[in-house]
């Protein structure tokens, strides 16, 4: 009696960060069992080929039908590949830069890998103990297609018909023969019929030759190179087909003349000829080695590179590893940007700024775009600011972008997508701008004042020049108009008064309050200005998002990769004085303070105030 085996199901772990679960992938067993986990639990689902920190040839080796992108069941099928042609996956657990002979299977497969491995190694003066590298593999390719050239080259007809002019000679014919073939069929057939010409095109292609300059040449290009007629003779001076002139003054300049003679007409038995005459020529052209690759030595490049880079693209594609238990740097993280008192490490490499920032507006993240520029290469980043303010933060302002391989780059903001950075920076928002919006005023009524004044001063030397001229005195002046001034006086006497009188109010009104009271009455005023900022903020900063940025670069990410508080604050680093730096509080070019005999004579004057309100309060009970 046959027993069936129960298959027991994989048992996956997960580990939390961003928000949400990730599966870990640490073992040759968790990636061969990828194919049983459910496609929703995968981060992203697919990634693009190029502008990542990561081997570009791997993912174009990976991507098999070279659209630019990989995707699930090609990950899944390179997975399937590499281990089908390993005695023990678990080498894939293992990232390892050569491949050796012994990780082989023998079987079909297998051998075949081996054989040609022994080979790469024997040329490369190495034994078979020695590991086979990304390098080994590249050079024994580029090797081989030297090979193949040579041999090409060695079998190069021993007779030119144009000596060293025939390559060229041969391309121009080349780029005719068509029309030629073309034009003489045209000939038999108008012989067959018995006619003597044919009109070259019809009435409606005549109309549309005339129609536009690009229709025309689109048009002429299809017509034949000449009147046909039945005599079968191609005229090579007049009566050509004006698009086709020039490449047909060349083929009789440099092909029909050197190897026929002089003549202005071109039968088609002459045609035929200066076809034999190329056909040596022309067979060991087409005998070419074409910059294709041995498939075998594809196939084992594929394989050294997948032992060497599959794990690390799986903990970037089906998880974030890297990125969320910050062990290293995803392959998305194209650098880090140092700017601002501030070094951002979450940077992505952006090909269109304006269609990046449309769809990267919505992950709630504040990103500035900077053009980079190093030694006449130009990249352009866009750097997640995920801690700080945005103050200082302005086009044009300047930084330097380091990159994955350390190297420098000049770089100038050129876009910023205002959002909420943090908290702090939410909080003290409606004081800024309040700040600023006084300060505006101030500054406009200082200019406008002074404006008037040297317009005023401009005014009465003009007057004065004027009167001295005239001979009359410039003592005269407009009488003072008392009750102009009384009102304006009034006027300012009305503003302090309804303003002082709002204080006072302010002022009875809290003090009439017991003292427990009043630290909650300053704490409800301060969030009635600050609270609606502070929760905007609170929730845009709750929902900043990975997605976005990534998907905006080509990936698919099917997962909310969240960004919360704690984490921003690890993406983006604020200066700080290393530990157990010694510190100078001494600055001999600072400004003199007097600020503390200002804060005590406010002090007091609270004081005083605080202590006279109290009385009244007592003596009024």
């Amino acid at each position: 009696m046959e027993t069936g085996m129960v298959e027991v199901p994989k048992v996956w772990r997960f580990f939390r960060a961003g928000g949400f679960d990730q599966v870990k992938i640490e073992t040759a067993s968790d990636l061969l069992e990828l194919k049983q986990l459910n496609q929703k639990l995968w981060v992203a689902l697919s990634c693009p080929v190029k502008g990542l920190q990561f081997d570009e040839r791997t993912l174009s080796l990976i991507d098999t039908d070279q659209d630019g992108h990989v995707r699930v069941p090609e990950l899944l099928a390179a997975i399937d590949w590499a281990a089908d042609r390993l005695i023990d996956p678990e080498i894939l657990a293992c990232p390892q830069e050569g491949l050796r002979l012994s990780h082989l299977r023998e079987d079909e497969k297998g051998c075949a890998l081996a054989e040609q491995a022994r080979r790469l190694l024997a040329d490369l003066g190495k034994t078979e103990f020695d590991a086979l590298t990304v390098t080994d593999v590249e050079q024994a390719q580029t090797r081989f297609m030297a090979r193949l050239r040579t041999a090409w080259e060695d079998a190069c007809p021993a007779s030119l018909p144009l000596g060293e002019k025939t390559p060229d000679g041969y391309l121009i014919l080349k780029k005719v023969a068509d029309k030629l073939d073309d034009y003489f069929l045209r000939c038999r057939i108008l012989a067959f019929e018995g006619k003597q010409s044919e009109e070259l095109v019809t009435e409606a292609q005549h109309q549309a030759v005339f129609s536009s300059s690009s229709v025309a040449r689109e048009v002429l290009l299809e017509w034949p190179l000449a009147l046909v007629d039945s005599s079968g003779c191609l005229p090579l001076i007049e009566g050509l087909n004006p698009v086709w002139a020039g490449a047909m003054t060349s083929f009789r300049t440099q092909v029909v003349i050197p190897l026929l003679g002089e003549r202005t007409t071109l039968a088609e038995s002459e045609w035929i000829q200066l076809k034999d005459i190329f056909s040596e020529f022309a067979d060991w052209q087409g005998a070419g080695p074409v910059d294709t690759e041995n498939e075998t030595v594809r196939d084992l490049e594929k394989l050294v590179r997948l032992v060497r880079d599959l794990m690390l693209l799986a903990n970037n594609f089906v998880s974030f590893k890297a990125f969320y238990t910050r062990t290293g740097q995803a392959i998305f993280q194209a650098g880090t940007l140092y700017l601002d008192s501030r070094s951002c490490e979450l940077c992505v490499t952006v090909n269109d700024t304006a269609k990046h920032a449309l769809l990267a507006n919505s992950s709630n993240i504040c990103l500035v775009y900077c053009d980079c520029t190093r030694a006449g290469q130009k990249t352009t980043i866009a750097a997640a600011f995920t801690d700080g303010d945005s103050d200082q933060l302005r086009v044009g302002r300047n930084g330097v972008f380091y990159d994955a391989k350390g190297q420098d780059w000049d770089a100038t903001i050129t876009r910023i997508l205002e959002q909420p950075i943090s908290l702090r920076q939410a909080f003290w928002s409606p004081y800024k701008k309040m700040v600023r919006a006084i300060s505006d005023q101030f500054e406009k009524f200082a200019s406008s004042r002074a404006k008037a004044a040297d317009d005023k001063l401009v005014s009465s030397a003009t007057l004065t020049t004027k009167n001295a001229a005239g001979g009359t005195s410039g003592v005269a002046q407009q009488a003072f108009d008392v009750g102009k001034f009384a009102g304006i006086f009034a006027a300012i006497g009305m503003a302090v008064g309804a303003i002082g009188t709002a204080l006072a109010s302010v002022a009875v009104g809290l003090f009439s309050l017991a003292f427990w009271q009043i630290p909650f009455v300053l704490l409800g005023v301060l969030l009635l200005i600050s609270g609606p900022s502070l929760l905007l903020a609170w929730f845009k900063l709750r929902s900043r998002t990975l997605g976005p940025i990534l998907d905006a670069n080509g990936w698919a990410i099917n997962a909310r990769a969240k960004i919360n508080l704690l984490f921003g604050a690890s993406l983006t680093q604020l200066a700080q004085l290393p530990p157990n730096a010694e510190r100078t509080l001494t600055d001999p070019f600072a400004e003199e303070d007097h600020s503390a005999w200002i804060y005590v004579v406010w002090g007091a004057v609270a004081v005083m105030v605080v202590a006279m309100l109290w009385a009244m309060r007592t003596k009024s009970h």
